[in-house]
């Protein structure tokens, strides 16, 4: 019992740590900016299937035309988010996060406990 205790307030203390704030907000920054392009893409695509086919069937080149090209433009979009994703991550998100690990690991050695 006295475990659970201690780990709710160190729990508790992280959560109000202004580092901690400015981990999340980044984050929800960061998902929020690569969801919303996503989604923007993907709905132009699917509004553009539907309400502009003429534009969407103008070839291209020989059978390739603009909606194939779209199509394919949404997987590689969708690889290149998730590669931003990873980079933004690892320079700005990752490092703040195991700042923020190290030091409520050692104030909790410090005061006798340890933290997974």
């Amino acid at each position: 019992m006295r475990a659970e205790a201690d780990m709710a307030h160190a729990c508790e203390r992280v959560s109000v740590d202004p580092r901690f704030v400015k981990l999340r907000r980044r984050f929800a920054l960061q998902a929020g900016v690569l969801v919303g392009a996503f989604l923007t893409s993907y709905m132009s695509y699917l509004l553009l299937s539907a309400y502009a086919r003429d534009f969407m069937s103008v070839q291209i080149v020989d059978s390739v035309n603009v909606a194939l090209l779209m199509g394919i433009g949404q997987f590689l979009l969708t690889f290149a988010l998730a590669w931003a994703f990873g980079r933004f991550s690892a320079h700005s998100i990752d490092p703040l996060a195991e700042e923020i690990r190290d030091r409520a690991r050692g104030e909790d050695t410090i005061s006798g406990r340890v933290i997974g």
